[in-house]
């Protein structure tokens, strides 16, 4: 179990972690998400040891993570923590850097560990090709697998698609939280990506300014009601209704009927896959709303909000 008492973070007489606060349980999986330069990786890098906390405790199984003024390795043999910039031997071979740290007196189960990582993430043709020949994608993946390799019990991941390809980044990830599940691998994730956050978390931290604003499940950090923390998630809508209250709402949760007292303008329509983003204007008001169909910039239509 991971605790994590009151921790602040001041650098150069910045404050940058403020009063974090949260406990993970065995097998828990939190992201970690805020805008740019919110404090995520910060929180990463302090939790495992890298820094001395100007306030604050973490605990990991009972035992306190300490700053480098205590400790000269940071860490712990089970807590791995995957940075942004991968730290591979690039005249080793993938699948050297993958099992570079484990024992070599059962290789047969060596080999197998390898070869079911680089499945994993897939990079299985790349097994005997040098990272100094990867692409900044590739190198994210075999830096994924090797700090898989000596079956973590924590661990720390900061932005670790961020250089995959789209086509391949989809597939990667659904391999990685299962592979997490399945071992019960307790996994904080610092991420700017919603849709990994939502569709792979089981709680959700949101993070702003180095204060952590909100740590909750997914659906319920989603609709919040908290305009920061809804425009992480996608665009948003603030609606005035009747009596006066203003509530968000996303583009999915207002569509077009045939009648309504909300009458609008559109101005603009984009294709976007799997739907169209309309933007509508509303006396002064833009309000942005997905259809399945493609909609004429300056048609009227009636909104109707879908609570």
């Amino acid at each position: 179990m991971l605790i994590v008492e009151n921790l602040s973070y001041t650098y150069t007489d910045t404050q940058v972690l403020e009063n974090i606060h949260f406990t993970l349980s065995q097998g828990e999986v939190l992201s970690i998400v805020g805008a740019s330069g919110s404090g995520k990786s910060t929180l990463l890098k302090a939790l495992y040891g890298l820094f001395d906390l100007s306030q604050g405790k973490i605990f990991w199984n009972g035992t306190p993570v300490l700053g480098p003024s205590h400790n000269l390795v940071p860490g712990f043999p089970k807590m791995k923590y995957l940075a942004q910039d991968f730290g591979l031997m690039p005249y080793m071979t993938v699948e050297e850097n993958v099992g570079k740290f484990l024992s070599n007196l059962d290789l047969p189960k060596k080999r197998a560990r390898v070869a079911e990582l680089l499945e994993m993430t897939l990079m299985q043709d790349y097994a005997k090709v040098k990272p100094l020949f990867l692409s900044g994608g590739q190198k994210q993946r075999v830096g994924l697998a090797q700090a898989l390799a000596q079956a973590p019990e924590l661990l720390l991941l900061d932005e670790p698609f961020s250089q995959t390809d789209s086509f391949l980044k989809n597939r990667i990830r659904q391999n990685l939280f299962t592979f997490l599940k399945d071992h019960r691998i307790t996994t904080l994730i610092a991420t700017h990506e919603s849709q990994e956050a939502l569709g792979f978390s089981d709680r959700i931290m949101i993070i702003k300014d180095g204060k952590q604003l909100l740590i909750d499940t997914p659906e319920k950090v989603y609709y919040s009601q908290n305009e920061y923390i809804a425009t992480l998630f996608d665009v948003v809508n603030r609606v005035q209704e009747e009596g006066g209250e203003e509530r968000l709402y996303y583009p999915h949760q207002i569509h077009i009927v045939a009648q309504s007292p909300w009458q609008a303008e559109v101005e603009s329509c984009f294709f976007q896959g799997g739907y169209y983003l309309v933007i509508c204007r509303v006396n002064k008001q833009l309000i942005y709303i997905k259809t399945t169909e493609k909609i004429e910039k300056g048609k009227k239509v009636f909104l109707k909000v879908e609570k």
